[in-house]
């Protein structure tokens, strides 16, 4: 049930980098798999606000996450000479949430108050690097106690012969099943249990597809400057609502939220990479985002990296974000009974925001405190903010030994 606003922890969740054992490939290209990364990273994230969609649009959004993520990389060379990469992610999040207690506000705590997520990811990636060719196979897993989810996917890359280009494309299936757990007051007997019956009956599941690919075009334009550009194509499909999310209409009636069986999304974007001298690197990205539920979105975002010296640097980062509602959103009592579909989730609204914070990288060459297997440390920070009142914060910590 963490579907409440975790939009932030998605952002850090990009900071994985390595906690390792090294493997020097120059000389020395191994038929077995071989341990070459173990990768760390912990992270806090705190949110406050006054929109919960589990209470119609009212209420507290008080929400704190803990994750974290270990992923195992293995190495090895097979016998067509390509480098073969197997990479398993583990992350492990629990959070306690004050708005999805909100499911059944007539118990002190109930089990909705907190959760675990799980989600291990496998990943084998096979490069041809005389070719500069690659292709890769995904399975992943996600379960809360209110949903699971099962995901395969499989890409390919293909580099020029001068290594300037390169073309990516992939395309993943996501199956979901979702366990409809009702607002107490709205529960029957069929629905889990007599009315206001506690939380502790099984739930029927509806399913809810995502079928999506990415391509994206990177290029080196010169010695200081690369683009990529990146497009993405998704369609879901099923049950595309949440059946906590409560609906309270202009007549005083309740029902919960309802949204079309079908959506399809359109992101495009273009990130760039330019260094500016030797201690200094600004990277750039903008992003545009459409559906067909009417949701029309932007998105800036800069990060400046500094380099004091060649072994640690800050980045300062800003990004700026705005979008449109979908056509099926309205606040608190506004919805009339009568409409087909209806939502009062505040991140469907129409709203900008900014997120700002900065990073901090520490790499000295005989490694962290002296130990030549710690390469680097790096913590991050960032605070964001919503034109709704809505504010959260975020710290990460990220360990790399090689």
């Amino acid at each position: 049930m963490k579907r409440i606003c975790l939009v932030v922890v998605g952002l850090y969740l990009q900071l994985l980098s390595a906690f390792s054992q090294t493997v020097d490939t120059t000389n020395y290209k191994p038929r077995k798999l071989t341990i070459n990364e173990i990768n760390l990273v912990h992270s806090y994230y705190h949110q406050e606000g006054d929109h919960s969609a589990v209470t119609g649009g009212i209420g507290t959004q008080k929400l704190s996450d803990y994750a974290n993520n270990i992923e195992l990389n293995l190495m090895k060379y097979n016998k067509y000479n390509r480098k073969i990469d197997l990479n398993i992610d583990m992350g492990i999040d629990y959070y306690t949430s004050a708005s999805s207690d909100n499911i059944d506000p007539s118990t002190i705590s109930s089990a909705s108050s907190h959760d675990l997520h799980i989600y291990p990811t496998v990943t084998r990636t096979a490069t041809n690097e005389q070719k500069g060719t690659k292709n890769n196979f995904q399975l992943s897993f996600s379960a809360e106690s209110d949903y699971f989810s099962y995901g395969f996917g499989g890409g390919f890359a293909k580099q020029s012969k001068d290594r300037n280009r390169e073309l990516t494309v992939n395309a993943k299936l996501y199956l979901d099943q979702v366990r409809i757990i009702l607002p107490i007051e709205l529960r029957t007997l069929t629905t889990g249990g007599f009315p206001g019956a506690p939380n502790e009956h099984d739930y029927p599941y509806k399913s809810r597809n995502t079928f999506s690919s990415s391509y994206t075009l990177s290029q080196v334009i010169n010695k200081r400057w690369q683009l990529l550009f990146l497009l993405d194509l998704a369609y879901q499909q099923g049950y595309l609502s949440l059946p906590f999310h409560r609906i309270y209409f202009s007549d005083n009636s309740e029902t919960i939220e309802r949204l079309p069986s079908e959506r399809f999304k359109i992101p495009v974007g273009i990130r760039s990479s330019y260094f500016i001298g030797d201690r200094l690197v600004l990277r750039s990205y903008y992003r545009f985002y459409h559906d067909d539920w009417g949701l029309d979105a932007h998105t800036i975002d800069n990060e400046l990296a500094i380099k004091f010296t060649p072994f640690f640097s800050i980045s300062p980062f800003y990004r700026y974000y705005t979008q449109t509602a979908i056509r099926y959103f309205a606040g608190y009592k506004m919805h009339a009974s009568t409409e087909q579909y209806y939502s009062s989730d505040y991140d469907l609204a129409a709203f900008n925001s900014s997120f700002f914070g900065a990073g901090f990288r520490w790499a000295p060459p005989k490694g962290v405190l002296g130990h030549p297997n710690w390469s680097m440390v790096e913590l991050r920070y960032g605070h964001y903010s919503k034109t709704d009142g809505f504010v959260s914060n975020v710290i990460s910590v990220n360990l790399k030994f090689k």
